[in-house]
């Protein structure tokens, strides 16, 4: 099943020489385990709610190859670069399987409240 990593970016008032060498440098890393920008640097438009700053999505072929990803030592060797310039939030999370579906979902959660 795909997984994603997602990156919530808070602007920056100026974008440090480190933040230009993880950008010239993350496709190396993401290239071992499968990875591809699926979103960024993108115009968000704000439907609800608020979204200061920028969308990052990382498509994987599966959660193992996220993990494996954000584990390497050529990411972990990045993260500050990023980290020490820009405040923001990041996290993995799986994709839903072929043939998904939200009702059933809805139905089941509604069945677990009941029984509680």
């Amino acid at each position: 099943m795909t997984a994603y990593a997602v990156g919530h970016l808070h602007p920056a008032a100026r974008l440090d020489d480190d933040v230009f060498a993880y950008m010239e440098r993350i496709q190396s890393t993401l290239d071992p385990f499968g990875g591809r920008f699926l979103v960024q640097g993108a115009t968000v438009e704000i439907r609800e709610g608020a979204w200061p700053g920028a969308l990052v999505i990382i498509g994987f072929p599966g959660m193992n190859e996220a993990h494996d990803w954000y584990e390497s030592a050529a990411y972990q060797e990045l993260i500050p670069l990023c980290t020490r310039h820009m405040a923001g939030d990041a996290v993995l999370v799986d994709g839903v399987a072929p043939g998904y579906d939200a009702a059933g979902t809805a139905a089941l959660l509604r069945e677990n409240q009941a029984a509680a």
